[in-house]
């Protein structure tokens, strides 16, 4: 059964096909009792009509059979104040966000102690406007504000380049968004750094100039194989690991590893009769995954989930179970950095505090 989606989705969220997903070989969860904390997930109603709140996740968390016990909250433009002041309208996804942490702590869902942590947005080139969102942030958030992500994501190509990407390039060297992460770290708060992999040095730059700054690479880098990457993978590869290797001199950055189904694009769920197993998924990503371990070690990097963006080419038990394919060589210790100790550490999560 081939689907006849166009391949032109990739950059793009989509909405999962649930019958499709179904589709999935069966397989058992793998070393189910390893805490994870789950360092990027989004709850929504997307612009498409796709919902995805903690009922939903709840239904996802519970058939897989892992044993997530925590989940980070990363902006993704939900549930904006339709009102008042352009700079403070972001501030109506953290309190989103905490309604969604206290349906969860009611535990009529799930026991997991959804948006643990919260990476909202704000604009930080905007000077002491930014001062403003982060404290309305901090304000909002019931003790949950860990941190921003601002999206520098941009390419010549605009296929590449996609509907959510910055609208300028190199937005990280700006000296007005210099001046926003030292804001940002004065505050205690880390920044979640959204580029595609020919941007790595931009991140590097960064990371150099705001040595104190607590910098989290998401999405393994993006390495991009679609538009005018595609057909180009040993190339691709050449140029994300050399940006890597420059960007793992910088103590001040962990990574997130995962989050690549819809830019790496190895994986086309568009047409593909049956969703990949964490096997094969393993084999696809590891080349992207096991040099970050090595790059970094496991005290720099961190599991993600990147659902349910992620969730258009496979279900919650493929994910953790492709992770821990990929890192069965690791000790328990390097195991229990991976799968929570990292993502504790970076983003304050108290095992005490609900």
């Amino acid at each position: 059964m081939n689907r006849t989606r166009s391949s032109s989705v990739f950059g793009q969220t989509q909405r999962p096909d649930e019958q499709w997903l179904a589709l999935a070989c069966p397989e058992e969860p793998l070393s189910p009792e390893l805490p994870i904390v789950d360092s990027h997930m989004h709850l929504w109603h997307h612009k498409s009509g796709y919902q995805y709140f903690v009922e939903h996740f709840a239904r996802d968390l519970a058939a897989c059979g892992h044993n997530v016990e925590a989940t980070v909250f990363v902006e993704c433009n939900a549930m904006y104040r339709a009102e008042g002041p352009e700079h403070l309208r972001c501030v109506g996804e953290t309190e989103f966000a905490v309604g969604m942490a206290a349906m969860a702590a009611s535990h009529k869902y799930t026991s997991a102690r959804v948006a643990a942590g919260i990476v909202g947005f704000a604009d930080l080139t905007l000077g002491e406007r930014v001062r403003e969102t982060l404290l309305a942030h901090v304000h909002a958030a019931n003790g949950r504000f860990r941190g921003v992500r601002q999206r520098a994501k941009w390419d010549a190509d605009p296929i590449v380049r996609g509907p959510v990407s910055a609208d300028r390039a190199q937005l990280y060297l700006e000296p007005s968004f210099g001046k926003g992460i030292d804001m940002l770290t004065e505050m205690g708060l880390s920044f979640d750094a959204s580029i595609y992999h020919p941007q790595l040095p931009d991140v590097t730059a960064l990371a150099r100039a705001h040595p104190d700054a607590s910098i989290v690479l998401i999405h393994s880098g993006s390495p991009v194989g679609h538009g005018a990457y595609a057909g180009n993978e040993k190339k691709n590869h050449a140029g994300w690991l050399a940006g890597m290797k420059e960007l793992a001199s910088c103590p001040n950055v962990t990574v997130k590893l995962g989050g690549m189904l819809m830019n790496l694009a190895n994986i086309d769920f568009t047409r593909a009769p049956a969703p990949p197993s964490s096997l094969e998924l393993a084999r696809l990503w590891r080349p992207y995954i096991e040099p970050c371990i090595e790059l970094f070690g496991a005290e720099r990097c961190m599991v993600s989930s990147n659902f349910p963006v992620d969730k258009a080419g496979f279900g919650y038990r493929t994910v953790w179970n492709m992770f821990k394919h990929v890192t069965a060589g690791c000790s328990a210790a390097e195991k229990k950095l991976l799968f929570s100790d990292t993502a504790k550490r970076v983003y304050r999560i108290n095992d005490n505090v609900r």
